[in-house]
């Protein structure tokens, strides 16, 4: 007696189909799962043993085979409980239902029956719709987040008793309908740049990032705002497309971190603590989670206090830096995970703090600096567009009226959009490419025109300062975001040399 019972699970971020065959031969008594288990579903056999028990039914005194199909893919996680246990009990007769190959069912049981909210739900629900299933049996509190995807059906169960009920003809209870996407204009809650008093220059490099989407990195004594300056990034950021929140959405339904059940079009904040080990910041550990760069996707991922972070972490992020994309590798297979976030790091000029602030004397020797400075490697720094010296703030600026409001979030997030929309125009033609930190080496010079000052004034640069050639693609394209804030379709040389002054090396050599 063999039954089938379609399921799903995921690899990376995207759903597959996993078919559950159960088999029920004569022999001693057993329960086995072949099919690459991990632990969690190698103790399915309690729990649907127990669920299957206590709501009425009789465990098959035979010998019980599951197989979960494909056998060379590693299964995880407790979302194959249910259609086991209808499995069991379509193969044993104790159940009439319609078992078809158009339901994917998940979920994962209790001791009494009742179903508990798996992870990953959205990309099996994406799958289901993109293979023409008709529908997908998830637990209670899941339906909201299949629902999302429109085109299938969705029949939330509270328990296995209802999972059968549906299954053996009865209308499925309706499902609430997903909270209406969010696009709020009002983002980072309270967050505004108007309430950071002075730090003009530090705005306006971080307006630029925001515009171009680049990489930035922010040296500065403890104190200067350099925190308060990240945390306001996301108020002037562009929202999400809808392609982006619905992949940010699939992550967070993996990760089971946020909600998947409500697509939102704001720009995902991460910002871990410097204790973070690797595999929680690139992703990898028991199950090859996904990490913070990657939860972090379309987003920020804010690295406070960088040199505090271990220098494995650090030096991990320059692949996905450039390629917006991390592998985890292990023995039997890989996963690959978008990461293309945007990186914002802050970071004391010295073990002390204090080195070129004004009233407050550095204690640190030269050694100790470049040894400080040294836990950052080149090539890192090298892969961040933006160097921001900040500076403490004047404490004049706290008397004047101006060095409160002169840049507010809402007249900063307006230019960045003006300067967004010029970019979406460029590129429309490129798929993948959004904004200028994305322009490939192969279209730098032909969409970044420059103006014959920029072009002399880019030349002597690159003499003086000794640039290397990554480091001169990313003055391009800060260039071409500057121009952009400025409605100008070629780079002028004002535009190359503020881009010109973000890469000057001079906090980075301790001076």
């Amino acid at each position: 007696m063999i039954a089938e019972i379609v399921s799903g699970a995921v690899l990376g971020i995207d759903g597959f189909g996993v078919t559950v065959e159960i088999d029920l031969a004569t022999g001693l008594p057993s329960f086995t799962i072949v099919g690459l288990p991990n632990a969690a579903v190698r103790e399915s056999r309690e729990r649907v043993t127990s669920a299957i028990k206590n709501n009425g039914f009789k465990l098959p005194q035979k010998r019980i085979t599951v197989n979960l199909a494909p056998a060379d893919v590693r299964k995880q996680g407790a979302a194959f409980d249910l259609p086991i246990a209808i499995g069991i009990l379509a193969a044993s007769g104790q159940t009439s239902c319609a078992i078809s190959a158009q339901s994917i069912i998940l979920g994962e049981l209790a001791l009494d029956g009742r179903l508990k909210p798996v992870k990953g739900v959205l990309p099996i629900a994406l799958y289901a719709r993109d293979r023409g299933c008709r529908r997908i049996l998830v637990p209670e509190a899941n339906a909201s987040e299949a629902a999302v995807v429109k085109g299938i059906e969705v029949a939330p169960c509270a328990d296995l008793g209802e999972a059968l009920r549906v299954l053996e003809g009865g209308a499925p209870r309706a499902v609430e309908s997903p909270g209406a996407p969010r696009r709020a204009e009002a983002r980072g809650g309270d967050l505004d740049y108007a309430q950071i008093v002075g730090q003009a220059a530090a705005k306006r490099a971080m307006q630029i990032a925001a515009a171009g989407g680049h990489h930035v990195i922010m040296v500065g004594p403890p104190g200067s705002g350099k925190t308060m300056l990240a945390k306001r990034l996301p108020t002037i950021l562009p929202s999400l497309g809808e392609e982006e929140a619905l992949e940010n959405a699939k992550i967070a339904s993996v990760s089971g971190n946020g909600n998947g059940a409500v697509l939102s079009f704001e720009r995902p904040f991460r910002a871990p603590h410097h204790s973070a080990s690797d595999a929680g910041i690139v992703g990898g550990g028991r199950g090859a989670s996904p990490g913070e760069i990657t939860i972090a996707h379309n987003g920020v991922l804010f690295l406070d206090e960088l040199t505090e972070f271990k220098r494995n972490v650090l030096e991990s992020l320059r692949q996905p830096l450039e390629e917006g994309r991390i592998v985890i590798s292990r023995a039997n297979a890989s996963f690959g995970y978008p990461a293309r976030f945007q990186l914002v790091a802050a970071m004391n000029p010295c073990p002390c703090g204090y080195a070129g602030a004004s009233g407050h004397p550095c204690r640190c020797t030269p050694i100790s600096i470049r040894r400080y400075l040294a836990k950052i490697s080149g090539p890192l720094i090298d892969r961040i567009a933006l160097h921001v010296p900040v500076k403490p703030v004047d404490p004049r600026d706290f008397e004047s009226e101006s060095g409160h409001s002169e840049m507010s979030s809402a007249k900063m997030r307006l230019e960045v959009l003006g300067a967004v929309d010029m970019q979406r125009e460029r590129f429309r033609i490129r798929p993948g490419v959004e904004r200028n930190a994305d322009m490939p080496v192969s279209d730098l010079e032909s969409l970044s025109l420059m103006e014959k000052e920029a072009r002399e004034l880019l030349s002597a640069a690159q003499r003086r300062l000794l640039f290397s050639a990554r480091s001169r693609r990313n003055i391009i394209q800060v260039a071409r975001t500057i121009a952009d804030l400025d409605a100008s379709e070629r780079i002028a040389a004002r535009h190359l040399a503020e881009a010109v002054q973000y890469r000057a090396p001079r906090f980075l050599e301790g001076s």
